[in-house]
């Protein structure tokens, strides 16, 4: 008994009820499941439920065609709208079915005797239907098909009665182009809503006869689906809003590349991506080169270091990798030197084949000063510096004007870059690498000797590494730099590390020797929304539709289409609140971050400071301002 039919009783009967015991107040008051989910209202009518501020409206099918093509639910599926279905399916007993049959099929065959006795034209249509029993009889016989009685039960749901119509029109044309017939269940739109719900009760009863074979195409529903049972959560799936559960290191190759118009959401999405790669014990290292990912990095204790011309962090080129167990020490200084000419390479604004020659000599013979040979073992030997290649260059025959070219790196302007020992540690879960105090003549440079540093890290480590370069086209503008972009991307595999490039010049990136050869070894990739003077080539490089172009063309921020493999779908990346503030990249919204740092650090009684820009770890985190909703 409820607690208000015990007071409508004491109001009754005041002398004979007892006291309400405090146990049966509290059970009287606690909410049920069925509380929480009911709507606020709900009336019927005729048409249609109103289940709250929602209005529902249930169709049964009445008509199918003869044949039925496989995936002929799909369109439907994978509407953009909300909506139940419900497939009852209703076994019936074989040795009925057949006994039914054999009358029926006398039937026919007596109708056709009568036409042929009076002399008529033979009718197609008992003609079909003679055959079609037939055939079925003995199928059923044999056990090869069974016979059903099948309910499609369909809801749909909006917000007023003009949108449930379009829905309904939109629907019903899909429907029938394919001579499939829908009707609403009028004066059983209560049975109908109860049939869909997803307790298996059939209330409209309203069936159609089929058999094994054309019941068979209701099912499976072919949807885009990326959905997996292990990764991150990249979005929603627009397409059915299913989820986007995804695990890069599943895939045959690490890599992701991401391609967006400035403001359309990639940092946005790879900051989430880094985010929740983190929680799955996934070591990120980034290369920023806008300075995006401080308050992140500060949100997830990593290390944080500002590469500039006036910076105290340093990375010295002509460092050396640990020699591996299945490499020799000449293997891997052979390897470093060829890199390092590709480096001055880009430092010298190209080389001549007789300058390439004498700088593969003095780097040997610069190592040599630091007896560091092929046959020797310089894991612990200190190695040399700029200004030591300068003057081995200098003391050559033909390095003269190399040694001079070399001087503004050792002497001039730029010496404070690299020609200095390394004094960066790596040893977090989160590095950020930033370059954008780094001049822009000098940014494909600096980009070249961090990866490079990146790479001698994760040779001397195995572990599950993510290495995020944003702005990728720096990286692309140099042959040299492109082409060890791409030994990375084809060797990373080997050493569990997957490599996410992101740009927002795609013409620059595709149209380089090695973008396309980039997209080939990347497994997955990410487009937001495009300009219209890149979309012409974005969809002849992906194979886009032209419905897909479009999507590109009018996506919002943070939608765009998500490719893994062979599949793609429409993606929308959401955030939660918390995530939503760790990520931002809007001004307005780190300007506010940014005070309500310096109003704790004042209350704190602290100077006002920025000790992520000075690299280690990151102070405590900082409560951050609540003034927006969460999502894209």
């Amino acid at each position: 008994m409820s607690f208000l039919d015990k007071i409508l009783r004491k109001k009754e009967r005041p002398t004979e009820i007892s006291p309400i015991l405090p146990r049966e107040i509290y059970e009287a008051g606690v909410l049920e499941l069925k509380d929480i989910i009911a709507p606020a209202a709900l009336k019927v009518a005729p048409k249609q439920i109103h289940l709250g501020e929602k209005i529902s409206r249930t169709f049964f099918a009445i008509s199918y065609p003869r044949f039925l093509s496989d995936n002929w639910l799909s369109p439907i599926i994978n509407l953009d709208k909300i909506f139940d279905i419900s497939i009852m399916v209703h076994p019936i007993d074989t040795a009925q079915v057949l006994r039914q049959f054999q009358k029926k099929v006398a039937e026919v065959q007596s109708q056709i005797s009568a036409r042929e006795e009076r002399g008529l034209v033979r009718d197609p249509i008992l003609d079909v239907a003679y055959q079609d029993l037939e055939s079925l009889r003995d199928k059923l016989q044999q056990a090869r098909e069974k016979l059903f009685d099948v309910g499609l039960y369909l809801s749909i749901y909006a917000d007023n009665e003009k949108e449930l119509d379009k829905i309904e029109s939109e629907i019903k044309s899909i429907l029938e182009s394919k001579l499939i017939y829908i009707r609403p269940a009028l004066f059983q739109q209560e049975e109908g809503f109860k049939s869909v719900l997803p307790i298996a009760d059939d209330q409209l009863k309203t069936h159609s006869k089929l058999n094994s074979s054309p019941l068979s195409s209701f099912f499976p529903f072919v949807s885009f689906d990326l959905t997996s049972d292990r990764g991150i959560l990249y979005g929603v799936n627009r397409h059915n809003s299913s989820l986007i559960l995804f695990d890069r290191f599943s895939m045959e190759n690490y890599n992701s590349v991401m391609f967006a118009t400035s403001g359309a959401g990639k940092s946005y999405a790879t900051k989430l991506e880094i985010l929740r790669s983190l929680m799955f014990d996934t070591d990120v290292i980034v290369i920023d080169p806008e300075k995006e990912y401080e308050y992140l990095t500060e949100a997830a204790d990593g290390r944080y270091f500002n590469i500039s011309l006036t910076s105290e962090h340093h990375i010295n080129p002509f460092d050396l990798p640990p020699v591996g167990e299945d490499e020799s020490p000449a293997d891997v200084l052979r390897s470093n030197i060829v890199n390092l000419v590709g480096l001055f390479r880009v430092m010298l604004n190209g080389l001549t084949p007789e300058e390439d020659a004498i700088i593969d000599r003095a780097i040997s013979e610069t190592y040599a000063l630091k007896d560091i040979t092929p046959d020797s073992n310089f894991s612990n030997i200190e190695p040399p510096l700029l200004s030591d290649f300068e003057l081995v260059l200098a003391g050559m025959e033909g390095g003269g004007t190399l040694s001079q070219k070399l001087s503004k790196y050792t002497k001039g302007t730029w010496s404070g870059f690299i020609n200095r020992p390394t004094n960066v540690d790596i040893n977090k879960k989160f590095v950020v690498f930033s370059v954008r105090d780094m001049e822009d003549e000098l940014k494909p440079v600096a980009m070249y000797i961090i990866t490079h540093f990146i790479w001698n890290a994760v040779r001397k480590n195995l572990k599950k590494r993510l290495l995020v370069i944003d702005e990728a086209w720096w990286m692309m503008k140099a042959d040299d730099t492109a082409s060890f972009l791409f030994s990375m991307a084809k060797r990373g595999r080997k050493y569990y590390l997957g490599l996410a490039t992101i740009t927002q010049d795609v013409g620059d990136f595709l149209r380089s020797s090695y973008g396309n050869a980039m997209l080939t070894n990347s497994a997955i990739q990410i487009l937001f929304k495009q300009s219209p003077t890149a979309i012409d080539l974005i969809q002849k490089t992906f194979n886009l539709t032209d419905e897909e172009k479009y999507l590109l063309l009018e996506s919002d921020v943070g939608e765009g289409i998500f490719f893994a493999g062979l599949k793609h779908v429409a993606l929308k990346v959401i955030a939660s609140y918390t995530e939503d503030q760790l990520i931002t990249s809007k001004p307005s919204e780190i300007l506010a971050i940014k005070k309500a740092k310096r109003d704790k650090e004042i209350l704190q009684g602290e100077t006002p400071a920025s000790p992520t820009s000075q690299g280690g770890s990151a102070p405590n985190r900082v409560e951050l301002p609540q003034n927006r909703q969460s999502g894209v």
